[in-house]
This record gives structure tokens, C-alpha cells and sequence, in this order.
């Protein structure tokens, strides 16, 4: 049963023990809201008896204090069981999802953007801390405890149980059956939001593009559009979900009427005691309210759906799994026909094979789409291959559990992510436990002082979010700072010294050239001249071996890597004219 809960409705397993807990506690609120019913009840028969006694009197004050604090402590209860609880679970559930984030391989963060992602850890676990506070604890305490008091109702007078329950069923009914429509509308508005967030995201990372080419208007346009959708989408599901539960709550009010018109008819036949016509009215005006409560739940309840479908996506993902014990021998990077695919009919790779020597400098060139990138990433276990092997040392790569292979490499990508911290944190994610003297060390080898040192605070100047402050040529050393702090036997550099100017980039070769002695290096680029001292090439076209061996071979064999060298020697002598 807790199983069922926790895949139902994306609870960890305590979460689904709590979640019973307030059904519980909730069933036991709605059920002693009865108690005073059942003293008026008492009451009443009283008063038409001939009055109430001294010792009836205190009965009744007694009585009353007992419900009062029968009440409060219930609802106390009810609020803890339910209301922190939620809170706490809904905690869980964010860091669970990020945790199993940190585990999916990154094939799938290709098919998702990032406002689709924080959306569904921040917006649907919100939304979720309603459901499970107030709509679901609600919805199943009402029906529990509606049933636990209908059945005693049968015993008073079958026929007067019948007259007031029979628009329950049918209530219901009409809202479960419209549970098809309103998913549908759901993911409809869900997928307006999830446009409106991406719009509204790429308007602010590329306002600068926008404003270069004067293109706000147009664009402020197209947001304008979406953000309307997402206002036109929530009024339909709105409108429909009101349709389906106003009339729910129609039919549910011809439950006091019948039990009027039916308590009408068998107390004229004499059938029926005053008292027990009494009953049924009071209880019936106490029953109907939590029953509406619990249709408004359940419409809210089944709008929950797609939510909770978001997240069991990420919680159902396979993961990359493998030992967490490293076997290699040595740091030989081996592919042997290696195919790969982003997405099914896709080739980006096709039958790749060529060793990357420990020790040596394997440069990776080729034509843009070439998968040069896709190699590298492949390499480090980002994405699993669709067919071959790849080995490290003689170990295959897709049984070692990624994080442990990933001690191994050091890696410096193309598009560098800084974090909004100080250059010294930032360097320091290379190596957790780092020294600030080993960060320092680290930092010089990438020229990093020439930038901060004439900061206003140094290495402990903060340099904003993704390291707006600061030249892509200095976010760029701090990458390749971090590649020096990890020191790892493994080194992939892609286009790592692209965003430097000549003399920069000059410098960096030569720190490079002491990191990399003894060690097993993939380098990607597209200026020929960083990959002129490499010990061997390979050249990479339409997701093939084009060519591979030495620079000065290629050179003599007037294949693809020829031609781009003597494409890029023409083009340093190109002028304006």
C-alpha cells in the first residue's frame, strides 16, 4: 500500500506514511464535528420530554466542554500530521529530484530545458504542498468519514439514509468522469506555462543580442502572445473545472429536499418519529458541507495528475549505474566502432575507433558536426554509447559508475559555467578539499593573476553570476585553473583556448605542456596551430575516422586535415580591401 502511495502521488516513503497519518487525522475531525449534532440531538428530546433537569443540565455543560476539547485537540493533531508534515515532505521531494538529477545521464537534460526543469522542482512541489496540506487529506477524511456516519444513519432509518445519500454517488460521479477533460486542459495550460517560462528566460539571457539588432519590440510581441496564451488557458480550465463541480454541488443540495419531502411524507403516514426526522435534518445540514469541501478536493485532486507526472518522469528515469571501484591499468583512452545517437535515426557517430595514448597529445579536428565534442563527452561517460566499447586503462567505461570515472579526468569545456561566488571558490570546485596556496599555485599556471590581482579584493572578489564581471578570456583561465587544481591523469580540452588573445593563449600552452607530461590528453580545436605539437590527430567527418596519425603524415597526404591548414594559413593573410 505504500508503494502505491508513493508512485501515485511522487511521495518518499515516509511521505506516504505521513500522508495516512492526516487522512487519519482529517477522517477524525469530520467525525467528531458530529458530536455536537448528536448532543443537540439529545437536547432536543429533552426539551420535548418535559425539560432538562438539573443533572441533564450538567451533562450538557459538561458535554459541550468535552466536544470543544475534543475538537481542538483533534484539529491540533490533524494540523501537525498534516500541515508540517507537508512542509518537511516537500523538502524531500525537491532534494530527491535534484538528487536523481545528479544521476540521469545528461541525454536527457538534451530533450529538457532548464525552465521546464526548475518548474517542475519548484512550481509543482508548490503546488503539490496545497495538494497534500489541504486538498488530498481533505478529499479522503470527508468520503471516510461520510461512509463511517451513513452506515450508522441505516440503523436509525434505512429509508431516511437513503433519501439523504443519494446525491453523494451521482456528485461524484460527475467530477471523477470529468477527470479525462480536465488533464487534458491541465497539460494544455501546462504547456502554455512552460512556453511562457521559456520565452520569458530567453528574452533575459539574450536582451543584448536583442538590443544589438533592435529587436525588442518584435520579440516583447511574440512574449506578449504567450503570456496571453497562459492567461487564455487558465480561464478554460478554470471555467470547465467550475462547470463540472457547480453541478456536482447542484445535485448535492437536493439532498436536504429529499430528506425533507421524504421526512414529510412518512411522519404523516406514521412511520416516522419527530426525533428521528430531527436527526436526519441536522445531520444532513452537518453532512453536505464536508461533501462539497471534498468535490471541490477532488477536482483539485485530479488537476494534481499532471504535476505529479512531471516528476515521476525524473523519478522514473533509468540512471547510469557501475561499480564505484576503478580497475584500469594504465590511461589509455580506447574506442573500438563506437555509434552513438542523440536521438533515435539521428547518426552522430558511426564506427569510430582510435586509441588516445597516456602520454601523449591526441588532437580531435574536424568540420563543424563532425562530433569532435561528442567524442570527448562520450570519453568521461556524459552520454552511453549505443554500440562498441570505450576503455580507459583496459576498463570499460560503462560499468565504472560515472562520478568514480570521473575522478580520472580533468575537463575544460567550450562554454565555461562560473558560479556567483569569488575567483577563489570558483577555482576551488576543481578540488573541494583544496589548500588556498594549492588554489593560488593552480590559478598562476592559467594566468589568472594578470586579471585578479587588480581587483578591488583579489581572488576573493565575488565576479556575479556566471561570471558576468569578468572577459570571456578570464572566465576561460578559471576553467583551465580548475583543470590544474584537479590534477587528474585524464585531461580533455575543448577549444579551451578559444576565448584567449595570442599571448595568452602562448602562455597557457606552455602551463599546459608541464600539466600534461605523463598523462593521457584529448584536445579539441579548430585552429590548427594549438594542435601543431600534438603527438597524433585524428580527423573526424560526418561522425567518422576521416584520418588519423601524425601532423606532419596528415600534412603529406592532401586529405581533410591538409586542407584545413592550408585553408587557415590562407586566411591570417586576408585583408580589407
Amino acid at each position: 500500500m505504500i508503494k502505491k502511495i508513493q508512485r501515485k502521488f511522487a511521495l518518499s516513503e515516509q511521505g506516504a506514511k505521513d500522508l495516512i497519518r492526516s487522512i487519519l487525522a482529517s477522517t477524525l475531525q469530520n467525525i467528531s464535528f458530529m458530536f455536537p449534532v448528536g448532543l443537540l440531538y439529545y437536547l432536543v428530546g429533552d426539551l420535548l420530554n418535559g425539560g432538562v433537569s438539573g443533572t441533564r443540565s450538567v451533562f450538557y455543560i459538561i458535554g459541550s466542554l468535552l466536544c470543544l476539547l475534543l475538537i481542538f485537540g483533534i484539529t491540533r493533531i490533524q494540523y501537525d500530521v498534516t500541515y508540517l508534515a507537508t512542509y518537511v515532505e516537500s523538502g524531500v521531494r525537491r532534494i530527491s529530484l535534484a538528487e536523481k538529477l545528479r544521476q540521469i545521464p545528461l541525454s536527457f537534460f538534451g530533450k529538457k530545458d532548464l525552465a521546464d526543469l526548475t518548474s517542475t522542482i519548484m512550481a509543482d512541489c508548490t503546488f503539490l504542498e496545497t495538494a497534500f496540506s489541504h486538498f488530498i487529506p481533505e478529499l479522503f477524511g470527508s468520503i471516510i468519514s461520510t461512509v463511517l456516519i451513513c452506515v450508522s444513519l441505516f440503523f436509525f432509518d434505512w429509508r431516511m439514509a437513503l433519501a439523504a445519500l443519494w446525491v453523494a454517488p451521482l456528485s461524484f460521479a460527475i467530477v471523477a468522469f470529468s477527470a479525462k477533460v480536465q488533464e487534458k486542459l491541465n497539460q494544455k495550460s501546462m504547456d502554455a506555462k512552460m512556453a511562457c517560462a521559456d520565452g520569458i528566460q530567453e528574452c533575459l539571457e539574450t536582451v543584448q543580442d536583442l538590443k544589438a539588432n533592435n529587436a525588442e519590440d518584435y520579440y516583447l510581441s511574440g512574449l506578449d502572445e504567450k503570456i496571453k496564451a497562459v492567461e487564455k488557458r487558465a480561464v478554460i480550465s478554470e471555467f470547465a473545472t467550475a462547470s463540472f463541480v457547480t453541478s456536482a454541488m447542484l445535485i448535492l443540495k437536493l439532498g436536504i429536499a429529499t430528506v425533507a419531502l421524504t421526512g414529510s411524507a412518512l411522519l404523516i403516514n406514521g412511520t416516522l418519529d419527530v426525533m428521528t426526522f430531527f436527526l436526519f435534518l441536522l445531520v444532513a445540514s452537518r453532512l453536505y458541507d464536508p461533501l462539497q469541501g471534498a468535490l471541490q478536493n477532488l477536482a483539485a485532486v485530479i488537476s494534481t495528475r499532471t504535476n505529479i507526472a512531471r516528476m515521476n518522469e525524473i523519478l522514473d528515469h533509468p540512471v547510469q549505474e557501475g561499480v564505484d571501484r576503478l580497475t584500469n591499468e594504465g590511461y589509455d583512452i580506447s574506442f573500438e566502432n563506437v555509434s552513438f545517437a542523440y536521438n533515435a535515426g539521428e547518426t552522430i557517430l558511426n564506427g569510430v575507433s582510435f586509441i588516445a595514448r597516456q602520454g601523449e597529445v591526441t588532437a580531435l579536428v574536424g568540420p563543424s558536426g563532425g562530433g569532435k565534442t561528442t567524442v570527448s563527452r562520450l570519453a568521461s561517460r556524459f552520454w552511453d554509447i549505443d554500440k562498441g566499447r570505450i576503455t580507459v586503462g583496459g576498463m570499460d567505461i560503462s560499468k565504472i559508475e560515472p562520478e568514480t570515472l570521473l575522478s580520472l579526468f580533468s575537463i575544460v569545456f567550450q562554454d565555461v559555467t562560473l558560479f556567483n561566488n569569488t575567483i577563489m571558490e570558483n577555482i576551488r570546485i576543481g578540488k573541494k578539499d583544496a589548500s588556498d596556496e594549492e588554489v593560488l599555485a593552480a590559478a598562476k599556471l592559467a594566468n589568472c593573476d594578470e586579471f585578479a590581482l587588480k581587483l578591488p579584493k583579489g581572488y576573493h572578489s565575488d565576479i556575479g553570476e556566471n561570471g558576468c564581471e569578468l572577459s570571456g578570456g578570464e572566465r576561460q583561465r578559471i576553467s583551465i585553473a580548475r583543470a590544474f587544481l584537479k590534477n587528474a591523469p585524464i585531461i580533455l580540452l575543448d577549444e579551451a583556448t578559444a576565448s584567449l588573445d595570442v599571448e595568452n593563449e602562448t602562455s597557457i600552452q606552455t602551463a599546459l605542456s608541464r600539466l600534461i607530461k605523463s598523462k593521457t590528453v584529448l584536445i579539441i580545436a579548430h585552429r590548427m596551430r594549438t594542435v601543431a605539437g600534438a603527438d597524433k590527430i585524428v580527423v573526424l567527418s560526418e561522425g567518422r575516422v576521416a584520418e588519423q596519425g601524425r601532423p606532419d603524415a596528415l600534412l603529406n597526404q592532401e586529405g581533410i586535415f591538409s586542407h584545413m591548414v592550408k585553408l587557415q594559413t590562407e586566411s591570417q593573410h586576408w585583408t580589407l580591401t
